[in-house]
């Protein structure tokens, strides 16, 4: 969840060093609570039997809680304190006030990644390709798609793929917290 800047939503929230926030981000992924962030969710690209890129692709109803389920999951399993579950809560909060997702009845995709030296290849086009013909499948029309303002490869490529612009939010707090003046998202029926 960093986008195109050096800090993610993990980051900030938890406010641990990269190590542990990746530890626990892996923990996440394969955590009994199914959220957008596990490994479920996502479609991934290999080269060579390596992932180079991958996506989630989830209806968009009930992301929220479903994460929060997740984390507190993965909070209880390493023994961490409801004191430090509500810090973790509160400094993930940074986001709300520019956060923009699709619908209850959309189809979400996020967390769109390639790795540097698999860019330009299609790996990606595939992906929300495939990310689409799964929603469509499972009865979704409109898939959204959200991403942080100034993340221009993104931005090309979603619009590559057929989403156009919807809405945005800025806010300056998270632009001093992250660097990005906010969240744009992308939509288009499918």
């Amino acid at each position: 969840m960093r986008g195109y800047r050096p800090r993610g939503w993990f980051d900030i929230a938890l406010g641990w060093p990269e190590g542990e926030c990746l530890e626990f981000v892996a923990r996440v992924a394969t955590a009994r609570a199914v959220s957008m962030w596990h490994v479920s969710q996502f479609l991934i690209a290999e080269i060579g039997g390596k992932p180079v890129a991958a996506l989630c692709a989830v209806p968009a109803a009930g992301t929220g809680p479903a994460a929060w389920r997740a984390i507190e999951e993965v909070g209880a399993a390493i023994g961490l304190a409801a004191p430090e579950l509500d810090a973790i809560r509160q400094r993930g909060t940074y986001t709300r006030a520019c956060w923009v997702q699709g619908g209850e009845g959309d189809w979400m995709i996020e967390h769109v990644a390639t790795e540097p030296a698999h860019r330009g290849r299609g790996l990606v086009q595939a992906l929300i390709a495939h990310a689409l013909d799964k929603g469509r499948a499972a009865g979704f029309g409109r898939a959204t798609i959200s991403f942080l303002i100034g993340n221009m490869p993104a931005e090309r490529a979603y619009a590559k793929a057929g989403f156009a612009f919807a809405e945005e939010k800025r806010d300056p707090a998270f632009e001093a917290i992250i660097g990005a003046p906010g969240f744009r998202m992308f939509a288009r029926t499918m």
